[in-house]
């Protein structure tokens, strides 16, 4: 039964990565994960503003809170028990800066991406 939804980027190599590490990891199939450049996206999920999906990694639980940023990353991890590695992240006086740091990486994922992996962008990137 899914717990949590991700709504990550399909079209950046990084996350992808990380999409296919967590998939992996959800041995419950607690997780779905939901490429927002998907062609039916926006007729599947029409509260989720892609344009804010594509600047900051947005997340839903079963019970339809909405979360964003690193509280989807913390909720992943923590949904196929490695939440502690991160963990720290969450806690008071670290949070700020973290969520500060993880904007910047938002903002520039694709440049980090092709420092990284050789690839800015793919077109067809799946986690499968």
């Amino acid at each position: 039964m899914t717990q949590l939804i991700i709504f990550y980027d399909g079209g950046c190599p990084l996350c992808v990565k990380e999409m296919r590490h967590l998939k992996k990891l959800d041995e419950r199939n607690h997780i779905q994960f939901e490429n927002i450049n998907e062609a039916d996206f926006a007729e599947r999920f029409p509260h989720v503003n892609v344009d804010d999906a594509n600047a900051y990694l947005h997340g839903q639980f079963a019970d339809g809170r909405m979360i964003y940023g690193l509280d989807v990353t913390h909720a992943a991890w923590r949904e196929v028990g490695k939440g502690w590695l991160i963990a720290p992240l969450r806690w008071p006086g670290i949070r700020w800066l973290a969520d500060k740091v993880y904007l910047g990486f938002a903002r520039h994922r694709n440049r980090i991406s092709r420092l990284l992996t050789g690839q800015s962008r793919c077109s067809q990137c799946r986690i499968d």
